[in-house]
């Protein structure tokens, strides 16, 4: 699922001692291991759709989605 520029997002910090199971980040696609801190990124309007990422592929991602916004006209 790629991201919007005008997706609303709610993102939660996962500290190591949280993070009890494996996942797969969209950003890389690589696997964040148990024990590993990342980022839990859930689009409001679609919390089905809520993703776990690397901490580092995250902060690329809100940088894109942000440069995207600037990029906007504004009304």
């Amino acid at each position: 699922m790629l991201l919007s520029p005008d997706d609303d997002l709610e993102v939660r910090h996962v500290q190591p001692y949280e993070a009890v199971k494996p996942y797969r980040c969209p950003g890389c696609d690589h696997e964040i291991r148990s024990g590993e801190g990342h980022e839990v990124v859930v689009p409001t309007a679609a919390p089905d759709h809520r993703r776990h990422w690397h901490s580092g592929c995250w902060q690329r991602e809100a940088r894109r989605l942000e440069r995207e916004r600037a990029r906007r006209p504004r009304p």
